[in-house]
Parts: structure tokens; C-alpha cells; sequence
């Protein structure tokens, strides 16, 4: 690609505070600033507010527009759980790609905290207490395990006596179709809280995808509970089935994925069977240099066939608990 000098002609220019009244104004004020990471925090919020005007004016209908979100449950741990939370309240994204750890998190803080720690503590002293931390976060057992072994089960009780009378079925019949999006939405049912993703993604009939469903404290009680009903299990398959119905006909498919791994790589896997995503905005702490997928520009996808050549698409490299706040900000408030 040739250059042209001429063709830099956009001057950068210093920020005026007392211009700056909302987030909005400041993320705009960053678009004409520049400085690195902010100018893809600008354009990521352009991308964005494109995905979610077509979405809304295509009446949410996946077949028009699907707008996938993927992020790990990490930041589930943290306050960042507000940002999915409205996200999904305000029907922003329709079908959402995640790890077993947010069911985990969500179901835990919905019946008590998680506290604030420091990454410099002792993991041997704070082991010996019953305190498991995570980064910053601390997670006392009480908090964490021992609630959700007291949810899950009875919930998983509940399910199989209501499929059994619905349905008619026995044995591995009775499982047959149900995933992990039904496995959610069943979860999300029993949650009467409105901190909680499961509660919106029930409610609003959004489908969570847990593809790595056993890596993760629900994914225990799910093995716990085919000791007891050997017949039991989570049709991943069907999961599956749902992906490449809505990929296939969808007309336009765009994604905000929040790093890598195996939630990432379910949103990009699918859409390469479309000829690759039309939107994409990431963000990652990974380095480029590892060949690992959370490392992996969205460049990079497109040699894939899973991204579209000519989609706008921008990578931020950032902390996500620091960045999608900003953007929480300046779409929901």
C-alpha cells in the first residue's frame, strides 16, 4: 500500500476539560487526541453504537442482525458484571459466548459478596482461612462453593421432574436437546434478582453458550448430579446446532469479544462459516507475540475467513474492568 503524504491531514489536538461535561464528550475528546490505546477507545464506541442502533433497528431479530458478546468470568468477579448486566437488560447483544466460571460468579454474588483484596497478599495464609483470591478479588468459600453446590442441585432436581412430566421422557432421551443456553435460561428462571446475567438472559430469551460447561463449580454439581442419575447429561452438541442455525441465515453478524480463549474462539469459529464477522471490537491484555488466540488481532482472523476483509474492526489493548466501564458510561447512563 502506497503512502500519501497528503493524506495526513487530521491534526492532533490537546484536551479541553472545560469542554468535557460526560463520558461521551471525553471519549469524543479522545478521537481528536489521540495517544495510543485512546483513539481505538474512541473508535471502539463508534463501532459499537453501529452495532447496537442495527440491532434495535432491526427489531432484535437474529435472522437481521446478530450481535454476539464473548468475555471470560473473570471479570464476572469484579463490578465489571454491572457492565454485562445492563448489556444484556437493554438487549444490546442477542446471543452471548462465555466460560463456566460467570455462571459460577453470578449465581454466588447474587446471595453474597465478594470482597476486595490485593494481589501482594499471602496465598498460603489466605488458603488456610478459607479465602481463595482471585487477582485483586477475594472469594471466601462461603461465598462461593458452598453456595452454589446448595443452588445447583435442588435446581437440577427441579428441571428433571418438570422435563420428566412435560415431556414424557426417560432416560438419555429425557436430556436430549438440552444445552447449555437451556441449562441458563433454566438457572436463570430460579434467580430472582436483577444484579444477576442469568436473570436478563432468561427473562429476554438471550442464549448463553457454555461450551467449556464442566471447567467450573456449576460444571462440579453437573457431575455430582449424574452420580445420582447416570442417564444425565448437557447436549453440547445441540449448543452447537443453535450457533450454526443463527450464523447461517443471519444477514449481518457482529461481535464484542473480551479476551481469548475458548469463549472468543466460538463466536469467530462460527461466523467463519458466513464468510467472517461484519463488526468486531476486542479487547485484550495479551501479547501478539505468544500465537496464542487471546493474543491474536483481529487481523489475524481474517486469514481465517473469520473475519470479512473490508469489516471495520479495532483492538484495544487494555484492562477490560477499566475499559468497559468507560463504555458502560457512555451507553448507559
Amino acid at each position: 500500500m502506497a503512502i500519501n503524504p497528503d493524506d495526513f491531514n487530521e491534526p492532533v489536538l490537546d484536551y479541553n476539560f472545560s469542554n468535557t461535561q460526560t463520558i461521551s464528550d471525553l471519549i469524543f475528546s479522545m478521537s481528536k487526541a489521540g495517544g495510543f490505546t485512546a483513539t481505538k477507545l474512541a473508535k471502539a464506541r463508534n463501532l459499537l453504537q453501529l452495532q447496537f442502533n442495527q440491532l434495535r433497528d432491526n427489531n432484535y431479530h437474529p435472522e437481521k442482525c446478530l450481535n454476539w458478546i464473548s468475555f471470560p468470568a473473570c471479570l464476572c468477579a469484579t463490578g465489571t458484571r454491572g457492565f454485562f448486566v445492563e448489556a444484556i437488560k437493554q438487549k444490546k447483544f442477542n446471543i452471548i459466548s462465555t466460560t463456566c466460571g460467570t455462571l459460577d460468579h453470578d449465581i454466588a454474588r447474587v446471595h453474597k459478596d465478594y470482597l476486595h483484596g490485593e494481589f501482594e497478599l499471602d496465598d498460603i495464609e489466605l488458603g488456610e482461612h478459607g479465602l481463595n483470591r482471585l487477582g485483586n478479588v477475594i472469594v471466601p468459600n462461603s461465598s462461593y462453593g458452598e453456595i452454589i453446590e446448595k443452588v445447583v442441585l435442588p435446581a437440577l432436581e427441579e428441571i428433571r421432574a418438570t422435563r420428566i412430566k412435560e415431556t414424557g421422557l426417560n432416560g438419555t432421551d429425557l436430556w436430549k436437546g438440552f444445552g447449555t443456553v437451556e441449562l441458563c435460561w433454566e438457572l436463570g428462571e430460579r434467580i430472582c434478582d436483577e444484579s444477576s446475567i442469568l436473570y436478563w438472559a432468561s427473562k429476554h430469551k438471550i442464549p448463553i453458550i457454555i461450551p467449556g460447561i464442566t471447567d467450573g463449580s456449576v460444571g462440579a454439581q453437573l457431575f455430582m448430579f449424574r452420580q445420582k442419575y447416570t442417564d444425565f447429561w448437557i447436549d453440547v452438541l445441540a449448543d452447537e446446532q443453535r450457533m450454526s442455525d443463527l450464523t447461517w441465515v443471519a444477514e449481518s453478524s457482529n461481535a464484542l469479544m473480551i479476551g481469548g480463549g475458548i469463549s472468543k474462539h466460538h463466536v469467530i469459529w462460527w461466523n467463519q462459516y458466513r464468510g467472517g464477522l461484519d463488526n468486531a471490537v476486542y479487547i485484550t491484555t495479551a501479547p501478539e507475540f505468544d500465537g496464542s488466540l487471546s493474543g491474536a488481532r483481529l487481523r489475524e482472523a481474517i486469514s481465517w475467513g473469520k473475519m470479512r476483509p473490508n469489516a471495520p474492526n479495532v483492538c484495544i489493548e487494555g484492562d477490560a474492568s477499566l475499559i468497559l466501564p468507560i463504555l458502560g458510561a457512555s451507553f448507559f447512563s
